[in-house]
């Protein structure tokens, strides 16, 4: 497994600028790339995987347009990916955690380093949790985590557990055993949602102990991380000594949390934005889940893209009519 972030041809962002950044590669995300890329704007897409997304964990899709189905939402999402990569849109796999968007740069920062574009597309879905389960925020910082690629290295030769049953997920349980003497992954399905090679790699992996139909139900310890509770399917609670909790949850409230309030939300955290899908900065465009405002259905977080991207044209060249090639 590789620390940095990994894409076909990935780009050395300590020193590349780029038109426009996409943060989110779901259907509103790559749709929008689509349109940036063959409008000749240097796109980039930083994306956690294919299956981390609220479409690229459906089991099943037979009403997109023109695509014949039943297919997944992964297999979906990579069609619409292939589509954008044909026209120079550029893809990495990273997790985004600080952005600074008030200036005419805008930088985006993820675990592997720093982007900077002129203008942003936002596409980071619903998929965050809005409750947390008892201990959780308190330990935040003291045991507990969101990204092993930041924190693994603190849990050297040490238990940790690791919730969650995506790509994202097994990255990090997997990344977890360089470091940990054991991860106890606690799976809340009956099977993974993830790839088919993460899967392998993960059964394949000698310290890495499964817990299949396991839900969190609290994280143990005074001043620091000490153990978990889990509850089994089957019935019962189950204690687990660990001395750190990694946890790839997902929910339906907005991801917004890299942005550190920078932008203007609603009461419920979605983003606002105004006809030509901009947010309250200047440059700054968010799509899709995030704006709380339709029934979420993949077409229409990709027509969202569509209309984010035509507008980022019109923003960056100051025309009156988009440069797309309809054709």
């Amino acid at each position: 497994m590789s620390d940095r972030p990994t894409s076909a041809g990935s780009p050395d962002h300590s020193t590349e600028q780029y038109d426009v950044i996409i943060v989110g590669a779901g259907p509103a995300g790559a749709s929008a790339a689509i349109y940036t890329a063959r409008a000749d704007l240097k796109t980039l897409v930083i994306d956690k995987g294919l299956t981390v997304g609220a479409l690229g964990v459906t089991g099943k899709i037979s009403n997109y347009p023109g695509v014949p189905g039943p297919l997944s939402g992964a297999e979906l999402l990579a069609i619409i990916r292939q589509q954008a990569e044909s026209f120079g849109a550029q893809f990495v796999t990273d997790r985004v955690v600080g952005a600074d968007v008030g200036s005419d740069a805008k930088i985006i920062t993820t675990n592997g380093g720093s982007y900077e574009a002129k203008a942003v597309i936002i596409a980071t879905g619903a998929m965050g949790r809005a409750a947390t389960v008892d201990g959780e925020e308190r330990l935040l910082g003291k045991g507990v985590s969101y990204c092993a690629t930041c924190d693994g290295a603190f849990f050297r030769g040490r238990p940790v557990a690791v919730v969650g049953n995506n790509d994202e997920a097994l990255e990090e349980a997997l990344f977890l055993t360089k470091f940990a003497s054991s991860v106890q992954l606690i799976v809340p399905t009956t099977s993974f949602k993830a790839s088919d090679t993460l899967v392998k790699e993960i059964e394949h992996a000698p310290n890495v102990v499964r817990h299949f139909g396991a839900r969190l139900s609290a994280v143990q310890g005074n001043g620091s991380v000490t153990g978990i509770r889990i509850t089994l399917r089957q019935g019962g609670d189950l204690d687990l000594a660990v001395e750190g909790v990694f946890i790839y949850l997902q929910g339906s409230h907005p991801i917004t949390d890299f942005l550190l309030g920078q932008l203007e939300t609603t009461p419920q955290g979605c983003l606002k934005v105004d006809d030509h899908m901009q947010t309250s900065v200047p440059g700054i465009f968010a799509i899709g889940d995030l704006l709380c405002t339709h029934v979420k259905q993949a077409v229409i977080a990709a027509a969202d893209g569509v209309v984010a991207a035509i507008e980022v044209e019109k923003h960056l060249n100051h025309r009156a009519k988009a440069k797309i090639d309809w054709g």
